[in-house]
């Protein structure tokens, strides 16, 4: 019998080529985005869950209770020590500290240098022990237990010492320290937030830092990661983690500060604390990909059902001859089953075709591989099932339920083969899902071009951020003479940061004045010279500007970070005096409010500080008409100045793009799939208006012999589908808007959604739907009248 059904089958897709080519293409189509939108959710859902007792695993984050946007992934750097002395519900506690760095070879010929950015870490030798990074050489039990010794990956490992034996030998961090290599690390899984390729013992890092065990502040790279015994629950944890801060915080601290758990597969997923895009995001790409499955299947259904007509003799025939109704169902489902398991094949080629392209889209390195991948090589045939049952159910029932006698005299209308009813809810469905997607692409577009266009409060344009290995106040001095005679060097500032940076983000405590408590909000503190303020484009509304003077504590505080204090007029602030980081300064100016982070959050307050010894970053204003020699003449200057550092800078705005790295991919993507979902429902569009011409030959004739011109026939087909497209928009519209408005509310400066994003979507929605009718309604317009008459 299963035979016989699938003999049917591939006779009918025989004889009604077209119609299936286009069910096929749609439905290939659906199914590679499915596949392609399946493999990167599963990708980024997996970030370090290959972990052993992954879900034991987590990384400690300081929330600060008073304060906005209040959880920071890093912690005091004294805290690992106290979880393992003070707490027994831990197997393992180890602390990290990220940054870049140049690394030299003390004995290469050559005199080797690699500027590796952010790819170095001081690392505690537990946290081998907590990640399953497998070892190629050395020994485990004995990896950065010791002062200057260093673990690096099999990829670095041939970087630097090509086939010689890495082990033994030493590697230098910026000039300065040498370190013996005792490990190598099988190269990093790809699913993996740890992307450091050297570690170096952290013993090294304490040794000559004291400030590692002072409670006050926290540094940005500073990481704790832990285990937690087997049975033991994070929420009790929590609880007893309160009591660190009455232990190593004053009673006027002890508020600052709480310290949660967060789970070290969450951290890929959570963007505020370091990761990289949201579940929210990976959802709405879920839905994204289940919406192009519905608008193929969608194609297929109003297909299979207009085609029902021409099949009423046959499905007549068979159950004149006995066929039952189940049995008539599953021959459509065989059918159905058959289309989809081709488009499945044709899907998967596809996928891997296009798998490269989308790799360098959103920066990922999958593959496509069956047999490796148990989750793919499930999810394809449960695709093609759920793309068979929702295809095939409604046009099974329909054909299976047709009356014989009706069908033997060949008195079945297109109306009764399924209704126009059906269809056009269908039709509708399918470009009110495109259309969503376009209001979507349209809102993204529009916020991405006001993140990159709105004023941040100061001029990030034609800056370039030159790092600065050396920092001596007769090095920053020298260094400022010389770019100072550079013919397109407008302005040149020392800081360890520029205004709005995603990295050298310091966030502090701050104790104002007389008061006798600190007081109940975090301020960012930022390092830069008396040129800084004129540099950035800055405005002081207040006092003046700081002194060269590294001696006199003096800062300089944002508008935010006066109206926290309480204080109206910025005047009265002036002269005053503020502890923060632990340096007692006096006030003697105050900033217009600039952002110092991404649109999403609100400003923070900030404060302004010269400090050579955290001058990392020189910000040379220059004149973009004559960039290229600018560019070589500040290359020069730098590469004479520290002729042992690998040469490299950053334009200011590309920085701050990074702001916005997972908001472009998530745009591109949108872009491409409402670009795919439009097509797949022209096609169905395309075969649909086909099949209708088809049915409607003799009816033109007539029409054309009593008068009707070519325009009337055109519009015969037009003026329904012009219908469907404004139904479509009256439910794409609010949805759109509902959906975007979720998007927009991540963003405390956002644009606002108009009237004139909908009409642009259902505008080019209209005009993508009326070329696609057009073309076939014309071919049918202009058929002579005679032909028509004759086709029946």
């Amino acid at each position: 019998m299963l035979r016989n059904y699938f003999t049917v089958a591939q006779r009918t897709l025989m004889r009604q080529k077209s119609y299936s080519l286009i069910n096929i293409l749609g439905l290939a189509l659906g199914m590679s985005c499915g596949i392609l939108i399946f493999m990167f959710v599963n990708y980024h859902l997996s970030f370090d869950t290959f972990q052993p007792d992954a879900d034991r695993l987590y990384r400690v984050i300081a929330e600060m209770p008073k304060d906005q946007d209040n959880q920071i992934g890093s912690v005091p750097a004294p805290l690992g020590q106290a979880l393992q002395q003070d707490y027994p519900f831990f197997d393992k506690v180890a602390r990290v500290v990220g940054f870049g760095g140049l690394i030299s070879l003390p004995a290469s010929k050559e005199n080797k240098k690699f500027q590796e950015a952010h790819g170095v870490a001081y690392a505690e030798a537990a946290f081998l022990e907590l990640m399953d990074f497998s070892l190629v050489a050395g020994s485990k039990k004995n990896l950065l237990k010791e002062p200057n010794t260093a673990v690096i990956t099999q990829n670095l490992a041939t970087k630097y010492f090509g086939r010689q034996e890495p082990i033994g030998q030493l590697i230098r961090l910026d000039n300065k320290t040498n370190f013996r290599i005792t490990g190598i690390l099988k190269n990093l899984p790809v699913n993996t937030d740890r992307r450091e390729e050297i570690y170096l013992s952290y013993v090294t890092l304490k040794e000559t830092n004291p400030w590692l065990d002072t409670w006050g502040g926290i540094y940005g790279g500073m990481n704790c990661f832990l285990k937690l015994k087997a049975g033991e629950s994070a929420a009790n944890v929590e609880k007893a983690l309160t009591s660190l801060n009455k232990k190593y915080y004053s009673a006027k601290e002890a508020g600052n500060f709480r310290f949660k758990l967060q789970p070290l597969a969450d951290i890929h997923v959570n963007p505020k604390l370091g990761g990289f895009i949201t579940k929210n995001q990976l959802l709405t790409l879920s839905l994204i990909g289940l919406f192009l499955l519905v608008t193929a299947c969608i194609n297929f259904i109003n297909l299979a059902t207009a085609q029902a007509v021409s099949r009423s003799k046959e499905i007549g025939v068979r159950k004149v001859l006995g066929s039952l109704r189940i049995q008539l169902f599953r021959q459509f489902i065989t059918e159905t089953a058959l289309i989809a398991s081709i488009a499945a094949v044709i899907a998967l080629g596809v996928a891997y075709l296009a798998l490269p392209y989308l790799n360098q889209l959103v920066q990922t390195r999958l593959t496509l591989n069956l047999l490796s991948d148990y989750r793919l090589l499930t999810f394809l045939p449960a695709l093609v099932v759920l793309v068979t049952f929702i295809s095939g159910s409604y046009p099974g029932l329909i054909i299976s339920g047709f009356q014989p006698i009706l069908a033997l005299k060949g008195k079945l209308s297109v109306k009764q083969a399924g209704g126009f009813s059906v269809r056009r809810v269908l039709v509708v469905t399918q470009f009110a899902i495109s259309q969503t997607l376009i209001i979507g692409t349209i809102v993204v577009m529009s916020q991405m071009r006001y993140n990159s266009q709105a004023d941040m409060g100061f001029n990030k344009d034609a800056i370039v951020m030159l790092p600065v290995p050396e920092h001596s106040s007769a090095q920053v001095s020298t260094l400022s003479a010389r770019l100072s005679q550079v013919a397109g060097v407008k302005k040149a500032a020392f800081c360890n940061a520029a205004p709005a940076s995603p990295e050298n983000n310091f966030d502090t405590g701050i104790q104002y004045d007389s008061r006798p408590e600190p007081e109940k909000f975090t301020i960012y503190y930022k390092a830069g010279d008396p040129n800084y303020v004129a540099t950035f484009g800055l405005t002081l509304i207040a006092g003046r500007n700081l002194y060269p003077s590294d001696t006199t504590r003096e800062y300089l505080l944002n508008e935010t970070a006066v109206k926290k204090l309480g204080i109206r007029n910025p005047r009265q602030i002036l002269g005053k005096t503020a502890s923060i980081n632990g340096q007692t300064g006096t006030i003697v100016g105050v900033l217009k409010d600039f952002h110092n982070k991404s649109f999403r959050r609100s400003i923070d307050a900030v404060c302004l500080t010269t400090s050579v010894s955290n001058y990392v970053n020189c910000a040379i204003k220059v004149n973009p008409k004559d960039l290229p020699n600018t560019l070589a003449s500040i290359e020069k200057i730098w590469s004479e100045m520290y002729p042992a550092n690998v040469y490299s800078y950053q334009f200011l705005d590309d920085q701050i793009a990074r702001f916005y790295e997972t908001d472009k991919l998530i745009l591109q993507l949108i872009e491409l799939f409402a670009g795919i979902a439009i097509f797949i429902s022209c096609l169905g569009l395309y075969g649909l208006i086909s099949f209708m011409a088809t049915q409607k030959i003799k009816e033109i004739g007539v029409r054309k012999t009593l008068g009707a011109n070519s325009g009337q026939i055109i519009w015969l087909f037009g003026k329904e589908f012009t219908q469907l497209l404004v139904f479509a928009f009256a439910i794409a519209a609010p949805l759109g808007w509902w959906a975007m408005n979720r998007y927009l509310e991540d963003f405390q400066y956002r644009i606002k959604l108009s009237a004139g994003i909908f009409l642009l979507a259902i505008s080019v929605t209209f005009i993508i739907a009326i070329l696609t009718v057009g073309y076939r309604s014309v071919k049918a317009a202009l058929m002579n009248p005679v032909t028509a008459l004759r086709s029946e």
